[in-house]
């Protein structure tokens, strides 16, 4: 994340990564303390009843996705079952001392991954306190979401794939992908990568390796109740238009100025907007995140295969889920977290600072806010912004990975 040049720093020796991990591990811990205080700690809207609900039922001898529904991927049931072996009233704390841990492991990796590539002491010390300070930017959702569980798993990912380790990198996408879909968008880029360093034989292999983890987690409940595994998936994909997403948020802007007059439905767990115009923005933004994933799939593949090149393009990939998708809860942007700081150069530093002046101005309007948002007062303009800033750091990801674009090591 730091401006200066790579080949004018000096490369991060192993003591320098472990004191970069200290320093991340120290914020991040005073970080997770002020969330529980003063202003993070009004107001909180929080999904770990429903956490709690899964993980009794686990431990009651319910079948998930047959006994009961889950809207979430069988990998993900671990981190809901595990806080229900605390007492009930306890279940909140168990599970963000579990998050916590996530996160101490995501910034493991990402010292690991910048170490690897011998970066700057300055780009890794960068990388690692962002981590640290990012709960105190997004607010107290960090603590009630399991998003750090597939952000940790992603952070070991690109890991893998950077270290060479291109078969366990491909397992743990397989992990990540069954913990909560977005890994997936991942997929043709690590792919493209170990075909085009190793060779079709070894990408075929790492894609069986990941086909193999999928299926083995998948599997078992597509057996005993492929009805309720396949209907958690529609479920998702047949969402309505979310009232965070880009084009709902252009329309309450359109709202504000007196020129539509949206109609919100509480279904999925979420706040939608309803009607003809939020059907057709809804295709519509559907349409502009394929085209967004299958640009930076293309641009990555047309270029040459660094490993700078492949933390920028998954960085890219899925800010596109995110920015473009017709649902875009706030927790979506834990998974940049894990994701962002690993970028070189003056690109790595633009997309920090846009990615912290999203996280910002998601916490000024959710939660405390949350609400006015859905009764269309003004905040909604919020909104609008932080969709805008999202947009915004995909562009500067994209073209960072254009083929001849500046080494990102030396911007």
């Amino acid at each position: 994340m730091s401006a200066r040049s790579e080949s004018s720093s000096r490369p991060a020796e192993a003591g320098g990564a472990g004191s970069a991990i200290a320093l991340g591990l120290v914020l991040l811990t005073i970080s997770w303390g002020l969330l529980h205080v003063g202003f993070w700690d009004r107001n909180p809207i929080i999904d770990t009843p429903v956490y709690q609900g899964y993980g009794e039922k686990i431990l009651d001898g319910q079948l998930p996705y047959r006994d009961f529904d889950v809207e979430y991927p069988p990998a993900a049931l671990p981190v809901f079952v595990l806080p229900a072996f605390a007492n009930g009233e306890d279940y909140g704390s168990a599970f963000e001392l579990l998050m916590w841990a996530c996160a101490v492991v995501m910034i493991v990796l990402l010292a690991t991954t910048l170490a690897a590539l011998e970066a700057s002491p300055a780009r890794l010390y960068g990388a690692t306190a962002f981590a640290g300070i990012a709960p105190l930017l997004i607010g107290s959702v960090i603590l009630t979401r399991f998003d750090l569980w597939p952000a940790a798993l992603v952070a070991g990912v690109l890991a893998a794939l950077v270290l060479g380790r291109d078969r366990l990198g491909l397992g743990l996408l397989g992990l990540a992908t069954m913990a909560k879909l977005y890994p997936a968008v991942l997929l043709p880029l690590a792919v493209v990568w170990v075909a085009r360093r190793r060779g079709l034989r070894e990408a075929f292999i790492c894609l069986g390796v990941f086909a193999a983890v999928v299926g083995a987690i998948a599997l078992p409940f597509a057996i005993l109740s492929p009805g309720g595994l396949a209907h958690s998936v529609t479920t998702q994909l047949g969402r309505p238009l979310q009232i965070e997403s880009l084009g709902a948020a252009v329309l309450l802007a359109v709202k504000q100025l007196g020129a539509y007059h949206p109609t919100i439905v509480s279904t999925h767990g979420s706040q939608n907007l309803d009607g003809t115009l939020p059907d057709v923005l809804a295709t519509v933004e559907t349409a502009l995140g394929v085209a967004a994933l299958l640009a930076v799939w293309v641009v990555f593949a047309r270029g040459r295969m660094e490993r700078d090149r492949l933390l920028i393009a998954s960085a890219a990939a899925v800010v596109a889920f995110i920015a473009f998708g017709k649902v875009l809860s706030p927790q979506f942007l834990i998974w940049l977290i894990a994701l962002v700081p690993l970028v070189a150069g003056t690109v790595g530093l633009a997309a920090c600072w846009l990615l912290a002046a999203a996280l910002v101005t998601t916490q000024i309007w959710f939660p405390y806010r949350y609400w006015d948002v859905v009764a269309l007062q003004p905040v909604g303009w919020l909104v609008l912004l932080r969709d805008v800033l999202l947009v915004a750091l995909f562009a500067v990801l994209l073209a960072a990975i254009r083929p001849g674009s500046a080494d990102p090591r030396s911007s």
